[in-house]
């Protein structure tokens, strides 16, 4: 016998944001257009990410017209998935939506992850489709980064997805645990397992501004990604090394029974210089990636905190998560 339909009660939506006063009129007005009329209390829960275009003051505007929009504002920019942590750790709702400020992420969208998560799923996360707006080449390296963080990493997480998902408050008590440094929040949330849906949908264009990714950020992104979730680039240095020592003795026995058998090698310092690059090369390129490593512990071990609050609105400043 199949288990009732769960009623949701009470949705938060996380947004994070970092000058956003242009799409924030748009995005409150969706939002609450789409979610507000729901049987469930909805409530809208604003990340100012250290903004420095009156997106503050836009949000005390949205909170005194409509108490449903709250807002934490930051005492400057901690970066994307800390403002989401931030987030995380002030919602309070039965369910919580995570997603982006620049309605990429299409609030009707969320009606379809709400009906899912009513036929059990404890997380439902957006699968994009088509990424409209992107240029070729964001597409090709988020399409490669993906697959290879599927392959080194001993989780798995799901491949074309982004933040945009709604998840159930023991997902969301699960994560507020986990104050790593450095976050990657959706390989965080496969991690914790429970009971993880897709739901598939064409991804728009940015409503107005430029994104606050340029790809050095998103780089920077895949290597948290990676580091955090795979200790691989660590087991490929061993790989590699075995591989140069192979090349290097098989080199050496191919020269000597030239010598001895032809006697017509001609010594010259190219091969020598190769070697040197090759192997120099190698071993610096590595040393670095150890060097990564240990910076992230640096990190870790000053057990600074992930994010400090400038500001907050009435109701969220009363939450247990906001001490």
């Amino acid at each position: 016998m199949s288990a009732s339909p769960r009623k949701l009660e009470s949705l938060t939506v996380v947004v994070p944001g970092l000058n956003e006063i242009d799409n924030l009129p748009k995005l409150y007005e969706d939002l609450t257009h789409t979610l507000g009329q729901g049987e469930w209390k909805l409530e809208i829960l604003f990340v100012d990410d250290g903004s420095t275009d009156g997106t503050l003051e836009a949000c005390r505007q949205l909170n005194a017209k409509d108490p449903r929009f709250q807002y934490i504002s930051l005492s400057r920019n901690f970066g994307h998935q800390k403002a989401v942590t931030a987030g995380l750790d002030l919602a309070w709702s039965q369910a919580v939506v995570v997603m982006d400020a620049d309605l990429q992420d299409p609030p009707d969208v969320v009606i379809e992850m709400i009906k899912v998560w009513s036929e059990g799923a404890d997380v439902v996360y957006g699968r994009r489709r088509i990424r409209k707006g992107d240029s070729f080449l964001k597409k090709a390296t988020a399409k490669a980064f993906y697959r290879l963080l599927q392959f080194m990493s001993g989780t798995p997480i799901p491949v074309d997805t982004g933040d945009f998902r709604l998840m159930d408050r023991r997902v969301v008590e699960q994560l507020r645990i986990m104050r790593e440094q450095g976050r990657y929040i959706r390989g965080m949330v496969s991690w914790v397992g429970f009971i993880q849906r897709p739901v598939i949908y064409d991804r728009p264009p940015r409503h107005k501004g430029e994104s606050k990714y340029p790809y050095f950020r998103q780089i920077r992104l895949a290597w948290e990604g990676i580091s955090a979730f795979s200790t691989w680039p660590l087991r490929m240095a061993t790989m590699v090394g075995i591989f140069f020592s192979m090349v290097a003795f098989g080199m050496a026995v191919y020269y000597a029974l030239r010598k001895i058998l032809i006697n017509d090698f001609d010594p010259g310092w190219a091969s020598i210089m190769v070697s040197i690059f090759a192997v120099g090369g190698a071993q610096l390129f590595f040393i670095g990636v150890v060097g990564e490593y240990i910076a992230k512990t640096f990190e870790e071990i000053k057990k600074r905190p992930l994010y400090i609050i400038r500001e907050t609105s009435g109701n969220a400043e009363k939450r247990p998560g906001s001490a």
